[in-house]
């Protein structure tokens, strides 16, 4: 798996011929109007320096602060053609699962190039992600830069959370909406991050989100519940504590919630070391301090 997934890596950011990149390209011919949709390689563009050639992003790029002065798009899952094309963009760089389907099928045949960056979420994914994006912008030596800067990082915290020696049960709720409560399965971000963190995903059996019986719930038997900080209308954590298979829980008899920055900690990119950091202070303290 290694070896394939090192392989697929390779033919994407070019390092083999030819180069393999959604509609067959790994680097745009033309970098002066880019639109970059998802919010990790926004955030990496950024981290690049090479800002400048965005012209629009879509809702989820909110950081840095500055991204806010670009064009939005709209949500990287529900996409309009039309809109992403009004800006007149030079070149397209979506991260992997942007959708709907038909939206990015009428982008990718567009005469605009097209560039998908996959999603991973590890700590290899951050690197190849950052690798592609250089590599689609044409500053390789900057992304190299960039990947061994945050392959350092990486590492310092994995580092300090491998010396974790009883790993907590989290349970990752995206929505409590009614006393219904979507929680994350295996293959998502947000199980990724906490794998990192030294935690261990309270559910299992399927990928993805899923909406949860009282008995999952209780059976899951979660040590903490770690939500995200939307910045708008949520569910508050009286709410989700009040939850009566929540309350049975011993995260729900500890009132064991973790609340953070959705794009932080769920973005895998270039912040992801810190996100780790501060995820497996809030979860085991002393144990990860610096």
């Amino acid at each position: 798996m290694t070896y394939f997934r090192s392989l697929l890596v390779a033919l994407a950011v070019g390092l083999y011929s030819p180069a393999m990149a959604a509609d067959g390209v790994s680097v745009f011919p033309d970098t002066s109007r880019i639109v970059s949709i998802g919010g990790a390689i926004t955030e990496i563009v950024f981290a690049l320096g090479e800002q400048d050639h965005l012209v629009a992003r879509d809702s989820t790029s909110v950081y840095p602060e500055a991204a806010f002065k670009l064009p939005d798009v709209g949500y990287m899952r529900q996409l309009s053609p039309e809109g992403v094309l009004s800006v007149n963009p030079s070149g397209i760089l979506a991260l992997q699962g942007s959708g709907p389907k038909e939206a990015v099928d009428v982008l990718k045949k567009a005469s605009v190039p097209f560039i998908e960056v996959p999603e991973e979420y590890d700590h290899q994914g951050i690197l190849d992600r950052i690798r592609i994006v250089g590599k689609a912008l044409g500053v390789d030596a900057k992304a190299d830069a960039l990947v061994a800067q945050t392959d350092a990082r990486l590492k310092a915290v994995e580092s300090r959370v491998a010396s974790v020696k009883q790993r907590k049960r989290i349970l990752f709720i995206l929505s409590a909406q009614g006393g219904k409560i979507l929680a994350s399965g295996s293959d998502t971000a947000a199980s990724g991050i906490i794998s990192l963190a030294g935690g261990v995903n309270a559910v299992e059996g399927y990928t993805g989100y899923k909406q949860l019986s009282d008995e999952a719930i209780v059976t899951a038997a979660p040590d903490v519940i770690l939500m995200m900080r939307r910045g708008g209308p949520e569910t508050s954590e009286a709410e989700v504590l009040g939850n009566p298979a929540i309350a049975q829980t011993p995260a729900g008899k500890a009132k064991a919630v973790i609340r953070m920055d959705g794009s932080y900690l769920l973005g895998f990119g270039p912040r992801t070391a810190s996100a780790i950091h501060d995820l497996a202070l809030a979860l085991y303290g002393g144990q990860v301090a610096n």
